[in-house]
């Protein structure tokens, strides 16, 4: 048996996430059901983690296992005619058995999309914003997400995990003309995390909340005391790592990111 890992990306806004799920569209079970056909065998695909309805993945991992050899160059081709318009492969390798899509990756870049003024031809992947907004002040109260490890306060209730600590490594609002991107990365989300932490930044930047108060939100470990969750249309997952031995992509992720 042979693992692949399969690089690709995808427009989430006809996906209700990338899980299967009864009676709804995803990702997953797109691509487990043309692959399946191709090689005429029924296929099991795991993704690098899961993503909500109407999320984007500018960079996406996966790995599937198969028993019989096959032409990747020759498969590529005829996977992305079969598969959804919103979905595209751009690369898979052979890998180690032990490699895993979701376990043995080491960190994870989310950017979320503002627009400040209306967007006609980008509404469908961009927040649109009616307040004037503090970057400076949005990026001081960012830089205090280095500081804590448990992110309960921006965390969806009632989830699964074992834990709420994440591993903050960057998190940024840079200006792209009239767009506003963050940028965070760390070791691992939870649940809504990124979207919770981007309408709690928006307060900051409303001057709604000072920054100082940001800092308190995330001790009360309360996901009550945080701001709203931002619209999911415009979030993109854009990177995904690994360590050199368990997968090296050749691919330049920072060109597939679409802003």
């Amino acid at each position: 048996m042979t693992r692949y890992f399969i690089e690709l990306q995808y427009n989430g806004q006809e996906f209700h996430g990338w899980q299967i799920q009864p009676n709804a569209v995803s990702v997953q079970e797109n691509l487990e059901q043309t692959l399946s056909l191709l090689l005429n065998k029924k296929i099991k695909i795991t993704g690098a983690g899961r993503t909500d309805t109407s999320v984007h993945a500018s960079y996406f991992v996966a790995h599937f296992d198969y028993s019989s050899e096959i032409n990747i160059e020759q498969l590529i081709t005829k996977w992305n005619n079969f598969l959804s318009k919103n979905i595209t492969i751009l690369s898979f390798q052979k890998t180690n058995n032990e490699a895993h899509a979701r376990f043995s990756a080491t960190n994870r870049t989310y950017h979320y999309i503002i627009s400040t003024k209306k967007q006609i031809f980008l509404q469908n992947l961009s927040y649109k914003t009616h307040y004037s907004l503090d970057v400076e002040k949005m990026n001081e109260a960012a830089k205090i997400l280095f500081e804590y490890e448990d992110f309960t306060s921006f965390s969806k209730l009632h989830t699964d995990v074992k834990t709420n600590n994440c591993t903050i490594y960057s998190a940024e609002w840079v200006r792209k003309g009239d767009l506003l991107i963050f940028s965070i990365k760390a070791n691992r989300f939870l649940r809504n995390m990124v979207r919770a932490v981007v309408g709690t930044l928006l307060e900051v930047g409303k001057n709604k909340i000072s920054v100082e108060k940001f800092r308190n939100i995330i001790e009360s470990k309360n996901r009550g005391n945080a701001g709203f969750s931002v619209p999911g249309n415009a979030l993109f997952l854009s990177d995904i790592e690994y360590p050199i031995e368990i997968f090296n992509s050749k691919l330049d992720k920072s060109k597939l990111f679409p802003f």
